[in-house]
């Protein structure tokens, strides 16, 4: 956690990946991010993977560290307002709203305008259009999973388990919000920032060159596998039965890959018979796949793991294991002695390491991860603090079942 959003109010009403990620990354930069809930849980209160023991949600507390949580009766119109109240509070710090929930509807941003005329609307949506989208069907839509996998699954499409999409708008959206933030300051005015998933994901391939890929060749990349299209690296296996991605994208990398498989000779006769160097373009040392990777899967089947690690490292050579999960929450480099993450308690009563931001700031100490609040723990405080209201009415909002804390 860092303090450099300190002073930014952030209202998040969302559910689901994106728009609580967004949440997420603010608050792990300072923000206050309070999160407002129907009285039970949202949509994805309860989503998967969940704490075998007590079902409580890991996902829900994952993507929402260290943020503020009131749980307001949404389905009646008093508990709607209280929500209006809450994102059009008055203030600098305040008058920003994260959501993914509908463009119409009271959460509508000309009516939240029409309380508070400067309101900053972040709205992560699934298509531009406004219809319903998710990772998945946006995923599908622009063609990534018939660039997955291997070219012996044909025509099949393969879904990639990673809401890769979610992901990048979620972030996206946090920058959105931040800009659009800056530019009230300078101007006073605010407005309405739409982020759609579809949008995120078409101008992404755009951005990679796969549109003008396809626009000027006429036809879809093949299927490469696990191979890295447009350079050289793959996985190979070592004698030991492990496995290692390796990589080489500079000449720096393919020189340290051939010195440390002594296979230097081998290529150059390559080179040679097919008039070409390999040392500076990872495009041709792509182009000549069929007769490289034998040579490297050769050299690699030779060696242990442990052998090769340390080659690779005293060369500077990009690889990486190949790890589970499981494998990945143990490795000390990636979580255990990671200063990223934190040994803290969850809603869920279990102590399991937590990250904070994964970016790092040298000049300024990171603070521990927080964890998720539980459902409501925050609505006295947050009507008090924010919406100025006294104990007795907030008093009266609990006893009409608008408002509920923590159960």
């Amino acid at each position: 956690m860092y303090d450099l959003l300190g002073g930014m109010r952030v209202i998040e009403g969302s559910s689901f990946v994106a728009s609580p990620s967004c949440g997420l990354y603010l608050a792990q930069m300072g923000a206050e991010v309070i999160r407002f809930d129907s009285i039970g849980g949202g949509p994805d209160f309860n989503r998967w993977p969940l704490d075998p023991a007590n079902g409580a949600s890991f996902y829900w507390e994952g993507l929402n560290k260290g943020k503020k949580s009131i749980a307001i009766d949404l389905k009646r119109p008093e508990g709607r307002e209280i929500a209006q109240r809450l994102i059009t509070a008055p203030g600098d710090e305040g008058g920003l709203f994260l959501t993914n929930f509908p463009v119409g509807g009271f959460l509508a941003h000309e009516k939240l305008a029409a309380l508070r005329p400067d309101l900053v609307t972040v709205r992560v949506m699934g298509n531009a259009d406004g219809s319903s989208a998710l990772d998945y069907t946006v995923n599908s839509a622009v063609g990534v999973p018939y660039l997955t996998g291997p070219a012996s699954m044909g025509e099949v499409p393969v879904n990639n388990m990673l809401p890769a999409w979610d992901l990048l708008t979620g972030a996206y959206a946090a920058f959105a919000m931040v800009s659009a933030e800056r530019n009230r300051r300078a101007t006073g005015a605010g407005g309405e920032v739409l982020v759609p998933l579809a949008d995120m994901a078409i101008s992404t391939l755009a951005h990679l060159g796969q549109i003008a890929e396809v626009t000027f060749t006429g036809a879809d990349r093949p299927r490469l596998g696990n191979e890295v299209f447009g350079a050289f690296g793959r996985d190979f296996a070592t004698s030991d039965g492990r496995r290692m991605m390796v990589m080489a994208i500079t000449a720096k990398q393919w020189r340290g890959l051939l010195d440390a498989l002594a296979i230097g000779d081998q290529v150059a006769a390559v080179e040679a018979e097919r008039g070409v160097s390999f040392a500076a373009d990872e495009g041709l040392r792509f182009d000549h796949r069929d007769r490289l990777m034998p040579i490297v899967e050769a050299a690699m089947q030779k060696r242990t793991f442990e052998d090769l690690r340390a080659d690779f490292d005293a060369r500077e050579v990009c690889w990486g294991p190949y790890q589970t999960v499981l494998q990945a929450a143990q490795d000390p480099a990636l979580v255990t002695a990671n200063p990223m993450f934190s040994q803290i308690q969850h809603p869920s009563g279990r102590t399991y390491p937590a990250p904070g931001a994964a970016g790092t700031i040298p000049s300024q100490p990171r603070g521990p991860a927080v964890a998720a609040p539980r459902l409501g723990q925050h609505t006295e405080e947050v009507l008090a603090e924010v919406l100025r209201m006294d104990a007795g009415e907030i008093a009266r909002l609990h006893d009409a079942g608008l408002v509920a804390g923590v159960r």
